[in-house]
Parts: structure tokens; C-alpha cells; sequence
């Protein structure tokens, strides 16, 4: 697999038209008020206020020193139907229209935001990097929980989770790098026990809104517990 610079076109900028032109002036009052981007910065205002998913990244990140605000490091943008959002690790964006898929969205971003804070993630030219964050997104993001396999009628028993999580982070590879199917299955299964086994910031993986607000609730108190060793 050639890794050494990928063509521009491959890096999936061309999934969001509106980077390269917009009905109205972008930051304009009536973009503001008579498009769909007012809705997308109120869900994504509440995403980021109450979602434990969204909290515990946030929490984790300044923590490390790699503050995100909503203002200075989101963009509500238009999509083309292929992906519902997206991490440009060099300037995110939205084909959203319920709080609950927002909700997921934020949360697979940030852990990418995550991804490239804690660590020197090559996203353009290590498909291994890009491959295993993609893993740990689809994985700890609720992308794969049993509410959303069941409404998209996936359905099955024996480590559909994980069939689910590889499912996923092969299609989102495809969608950004033009490799074939083959290319990225190839790198997908190389790295896929240790990214799937990766749990950071959460401990372990929230499969449902109850499992992330336990997650949450150790990462506000993990002061408390270093304090009484």
C-alpha cells in the first residue's frame, strides 16, 4: 500500500460542497437565521452541554492541555449524504437533523479530537493511524449500540458489536481515502484487537447513555480516589 502523500481529493474535503460554495455569506445573519445551520449549532450547544459521552471527552482533553470550544473548533457544515461528519485535523461537519444522532456524532469527532491530542496520529499518510481511531470512534461513540443496530434492522448474536464496530470503520475509511476494499480491510484487521481494546478516556465501553454517565462520574471523581491512595 503507497502511504507517501495521498492525492488532496482522497482526504474526503470533497464531502462537504459547501467549503467550496454557499447560498449566503458564511457567518451572514441569514445564514444564521434562515438556514439549517442555526439548528446545527443549537444541538450541537446542547450536545456538548449535556451528553456524558461529549463531557467526559471535553473533561479529558483540557485536562491534557488540548482544550475544544464549540465556537473556535466546530463548523456546521453541509454534507453530501456519504458521512454524517466529520475530524480535519488541519482546520468538523453535519448532515443531522435529530438531537440523538448530533449526540453521536459530537462524541465519535471528539474521540477522534481525543485521538490526535493524546497521541502523534498521521492522518494522512499512516492508514494504521487513521484505521484505529476510526476503530475506537465506531466503538466507544454508541455508533454500535443495540438500539441503533436494531433501527437500522442489524441484528445478530454472537460479536455483532465488534462485527458492527469493523463494519463501520471500514466504511468511514473508504468514504475519506481512495484505497480499495481490500486495501482497508487489509489494515482494519491489522490493528483492530488493540484499537477495539482501547477504552481511553472512558474505561471501558459505553455501550448505552447509562454506562457513559458511570464513565463521567469516575473521571470527576478520579481526584477523590488518587487522594486516598
Amino acid at each position: 500500500m503507497d502511504q507517501n502523500k495521498p492525492q488532496e481529493e482522497d482526504y474526503g474535503y470533497n464531502l462537504f460542497p459547501e467549503r467550496n460554495s454557499g447560498k449566503f455569506q458564511k457567518g451572514s445573519i441569514a445564514e444564521s437565521l434562515f438556514t439549517f445551520n442555526h439548528k446545527c449549532q443549537v444541538m450541537l450547544q446542547f450536545a456538548m452541554e449535556t451528553s456524558p459521552y461529549a463531557k467526559l471527552l471535553l473533561g479529558a482533553m483540557k485536562s491534557s492541555g488540548c482544550a475544544v470550544y464549540k465556537d473556535r473548533h466546530f463548523s456546521c457544515e453541509d454534507c453530501d449524504g456519504t458521512v454524517s461528519g466529520g475530524f480535519d485535523a488541519t482546520s468538523s461537519q453535519n448532515n443531522i437533523h435529530q438531537q440523538s444522532h448530533m449526540n453521536r456524532v459530537v462524541t465519535h469527532e471528539l474521540i477522534h479530537a481525543f485521538d490526535h491530542c493524546r497521541a502523534h496520529v498521521d492522518w494522512f499518510n499512516n492508514f494504521k493511524h487513521l484505521a484505529c481511531s476510526e476503530i475506537r470512534a465506531a466503538n466507544l461513540s454508541g455508533d454500535c449500540s443495540f438500539h441503533n443496530e436494531v433501527s437500522r434492522f442489524n441484528f445478530g448474536l454472537r460479536k455483532h458489536h465488534q462485527e458492527c464496530v469493523r463494519g463501520r470503520a471500514l466504511r468511514s475509511i473508504l468514504a475519506v481515502r481512495k484505497v480499495s476494499r481490500e486495501e482497508a480491510e487489509k489494515v482494519v484487521d491489522e490493528v483492530f484487537d488493540t484499537c477495539f481494546n482501547d477504552h481511553a478516556p472512558f474505561g471501558r465501553i459505553p455501550h448505552d447513555k447509562k454506562d457513559a454517565n458511570f464513565a463521567y462520574r469516575d473521571f470527576e471523581n478520579r481526584d477523590r480516589y488518587y487522594a486516598n491512595l
